[in-house]
């Protein structure tokens, strides 16, 4: 039934759990948050002693050269501030899926918004990866990123009514 100020929309439905997808899109982003904040956590723990350590096996095992490429780069970039500073990045990133999970389990209107422009922002890469890289993964990819800005964009266009 419809509040008596709602407009008469034949799809308006006052109840944002009755959106297909958004307890799946919570969980995954639940998920997501509480691996990073894992993540961030072993960081700490860990240190960079060891970080550098397993770059430098990595480099040994696979015959690279340790003063150029990517790996090397990692190498001379290992310190105590920047893995503090990696740690807090991952952390920040772990806090902001948990707060999104949590309101689109809670049917917050801000988390279908943080969720919808995280998810937009990821387009741009998804596309760009699909074009150098074509293939059934990363086109996947892209169709669950397109899946998940539809039903965000959708449950913030239905509370408007």
């Amino acid at each position: 039934m419809q509040p008596a100020d709602a407009p008469q929309h034949p799809h308006y439905d006052p109840n944002p759990r009755h959106h297909p997808g958004l307890r799946a899109i919570a969980l995954v982003e639940g998920i997501k948050g509480f691996l990073a904040l894992l993540a961030a956590s072993g960081l700490e723990v860990i240190g960079p002693v060891p970080l550098k350590r397993w770059v430098h096996a990595l480099i040994e095992e696979f015959q690279l050269d340790p003063d150029h490429g990517a790996l090397a780069w990692l190498s001379h970039t290992i310190s105590p501030g920047s893995v503090h500073l990696a740690a807090a990045g991952v952390a920040a990133y772990g806090v902001l899926h948990v707060a999104e999970a949590w309101g689109l389990w809670r049917d917050k209107a801000w988390a279908s918004w943080l969720g919808c422009l995280g998810a937009t922002l990821y387009l741009p890469f998804d596309a760009y990866a699909l074009l150098r890289h074509p293939g059934w993964l990363s086109s996947i990819a892209v169709v669950i990123n397109l899946v998940v800005v539809a039903v965000l964009a959708r449950d913030i266009v239905r509370r408007r009514y």
